[in-house]
């Protein structure tokens, strides 16, 4: 166990500066940590008659969390705000911070797709959502082609 002085992790922190120099390399986002990259990681399994999407939102309610489909879009956005107040044992603030941030994620799903016909689920973190495969067309049996 290692004081709080250090952070997250004493290596990462230790290299933290070094790399934050190089302009090449992402910053920590206040909001999310070091893990904001592995936000809104996303599995998509195809069923015989739907799709089914797993969205890992972490840390997210389900009032932080909005599913929009629109012009062929379904669009997924999670904001969250966040307060952090530390006091000393007389009171007085040590610290003040107040971070707001937004992520969000698009996927084409295709003009056929209806809002009714989506449905969406969330719990432990994980947003589960469900819409039907567009009918596929049926192909001809035969393939060959005729040559003049």
């Amino acid at each position: 166990m290692l004081p709080s002085i250090f952070g997250e992790n004493l290596f990462d922190d230790m290299w933290d500066d070094v790399f934050d120099m190089a302009p090449v390399f992402n910053h920590r986002n206040p909001l999310y940590g070091k893990h904001g990259k592995n936000l809104m990681k996303t599995d998509v399994r195809e069923t015989d008659h739907t799709y089914e999407l797993d969205i890992d939102l972490p840390g997210f309610k389900k009032d932080e969390v909005q599913v929009d489909l629109r012009n062929g879009y379904l669009t997924i956005q999670a904001s969250k705000g966040l307060d952090k107040d530390e006091k000393d044992k007389k009171g007085r603030y040590i610290r003040r911070e107040r971070y707001a941030g937004q992520c969000s994620r698009s996927f084409y799903v295709g003009e056929n797709v209806e809002s009714k016909d989506i449905k969406a689920k969330f719990e432990d973190g994980i947003l589960k959502i469900s819409m039907p495969k567009p009918a596929g067309k049926q192909l001809p049996e035969k393939s060959s082609i005729d040559i003049e």
